[in-house]
This record gives structure tokens, sequence and C-alpha cells, in this order.
């Protein structure tokens, strides 16, 4: 593999990776509220904050597939480096979802909307990839330096709530 391609690699492994200690986590946190609920399984009946984690983790948990998939397809058809920030963006957006939903579940909704964001905005970036590859398919004509321009520039405004 040659050096530009694997640095387009990189950006996107780490935010995987930093993904997956997010996850383990997360699946702590469900741990440590079953143990202290004094119990060997996972079904806790009428323990309000063991639902509460379990249930932030099962959200969690069913985003992740999703955001994995855009994150990959919008680095690796569109462009690495704001795909990356915008999948690290993500990550702390579902950080505070997950700590919101643990207080009350009103709080998680700002979390939980400013990730719907991102997930569209690297979906769009994926698209725009796979069109991009077609416009050079069929016509010849390519728009790589203006989609990864308009991608740059756009990317720092998922800092707006």
């Amino acid at each position: 593999m040659d050096q530009e391609t694997l640095g387009s690699v990189v950006l996107l492994a780490i935010i995987t990776l930093i993904s997956v200690v997010q996850n383990a986590f997360f699946a702590s946190k469900v741990e440590h509220e079953s143990k202290h609920c004094n119990g060997k399984g996972f079904q806790r009946p009428g323990s309000s904050a063991f639902d509460r984690v379990y249930t932030a983790n099962q959200n969690c948990g069913h985003a992740y597939p999703t955001f994995l998939a855009v994150l990959w397809c919008a680095g690796l058809l569109c462009s690495p480096a704001p795909a990356a920030f915008a999948g690290l963006m993500y990550l702390f957006v579902r950080q505070k979802y997950f700590v919101g939903y643990l207080g009350e579940r009103t709080q998680s909704t700002p979390g939980y909307l400013f990730g719907k964001r991102i997930i569209l905005f690297l979906f769009l970036m994926s698209v725009a990839g796979i069109l991009n590859y077609y416009l050079i398919f069929f016509f010849g004509s390519d728009f790589e330096m203006h989609i990864k321009t308009i991608t740059s520039a756009i990317s720092p405004l998922l800092l707006i709530p």
C-alpha cells in the first residue's frame, strides 16, 4: 500500500479504534451498574438506573454500524480528513447522548439530533464521492478537488449546535 493511500486510511482507522474504546467504556458502565444492582444477569426489572444505562448502550449500539459504514464510505470515496473530523465529532456527540441519557431522557435529545446531522453529512459525502466516480466513468469530468474543497469548508460547520 502506498503512503498516500495509507495516510487516507489511517485517519479513518484511528476514529474507528477510538469508537471501539468508547463502546468498551459504555459496556463497562452497563457491567458496573449491573454489579451495583447486586445481580448476576442483565435483567433488572425495577432498577431505573440500570435501565437507563442499558438502554443508552443499546441505542448507541444500534447506530454504530450505520456510523461505521458512512464514515468509511465518506472517507474512502470522498475525502478522509473531513470524514475523520465528522467521525470524531460524532463520537463526542455520542458521549454527550450517553451521559445525557443517564440523567433525564430529555438531556439526551440534543446529542441525538446533532448525531443525526453528522450522519447525514457523512452520507452526503459518500453520495458525492459515488456521483463523482460515475461522472468520471461516463463523462470524463472529475470534480474531486471541488468536492474535497466543499467538504473541507463545510465540516467545521458541524461544530455549530
